[in-house]
């Protein structure tokens, strides 16, 4: 008979780091530390100074310097050429923060071939009208602001061998019909640093985004927001441009920064 080889004895303190890691992954909010203490059923001081190795890490971070975690830029780093999950879960904070200071509905968006695919979302429920939440939902990258922030530093030979033989449907009476228009689009993105879907795609809806950079400058992702066009005058796109833009720099100091 053959005999089983004996189970090799965990290391307790990586177990319960892990632990923490996943507890932190699947929560939607912040983690305070009363919770992991809860859940790893030891003292405060063990699970500080478990977590705080952890953020130390980069694996695991505070939104505000307070005692409650988040998933952290290393982790996102290791794991975002698999699951663009873990870049809803870091930005998960930021897109509430946006709505809550905007009162509309902010998106995060990434770039699949020729569309813009909405990955996550915060609604801006304080309107008594607001634009419902699109995450799952795929757009034309010509047409839609994230779209238009995702491909702000293209040439136009870069964005012809994005959009190959793309057919620039005119959804509305303002929508980008050429690649020579979309380069121009782009290069206002670069100037002023957002990008503006003013009715293109939806008549009725206007749209605020600016790019995401990783620590090599490569836009990876688009954040913002989407309101009806009755509360979108060019002075607040350009107020509302401003806060995204302060978001999207908060994102990329700390998803970039040296663990």
């Amino acid at each position: 008979m053959k005999k089983t080889a004996p189970e090799t004895p965990s290391i307790q303190s990586l177990d319960r780091g892990l632990a923490i890691l996943q507890a932190v992954a699947k929560s939607k909010t912040p983690v305070p530390l009363s919770d992991l203490r809860e859940l790893l059923d030891i003292n405060r001081s063990s699970v500080f100074r478990l977590a705080n190795t952890l953020r130390r890490r980069g694996f695991l971070a505070n939104p505000n310097g307070s005692n409650e975690y988040i998933i952290g830029p290393e982790a996102w780093r290791l794991f975002r050429n698999y699951d663009w999950s873990m870049l809803v879960t870091f930005c998960r904070t930021h897109l509430q923060t946006l709505s809550k200071e905007t009162g509309e509905t902010s998106h995060l968006g990434v770039r699949e071939g020729d569309q813009a695919l909405f990955i996550a979302h915060q609604s801006g429920h304080s309107q008594v009208i607001y634009v419902s939440g699109r995450t799952g939902e795929s757009m034309p990258l010509y047409c839609t602001a994230h779209g238009k922030a995702l491909l702000s530093d293209m040439s136009a030979a870069g964005l012809k061998s994005i959009l190959g033989d793309t057919r620039f449907k005119k959804h509305t009476a303002t929508t980008v019909d050429s690649v020579a228009e979309l380069e121009a689009e782009c290069a206002k993105v670069r100037t002023a640093g957002y990008a503006l879907d003013d009715g293109e795609y939806h008549s009725e809806i206007r749209c605020v985004a600016v790019p995401i950079r990783d620590k090599e400058g490569t836009i990876v992702a688009a954040i913002g927001i989407s309101a009806p066009l009755a509360r979108m005058s060019d002075e607040r796109c350009e107020m509302i441009g401003k806060k995204v833009m302060r978001i999207a720099k908060d994102i990329h100091i700390v998803l970039n920064s040296e663990a």
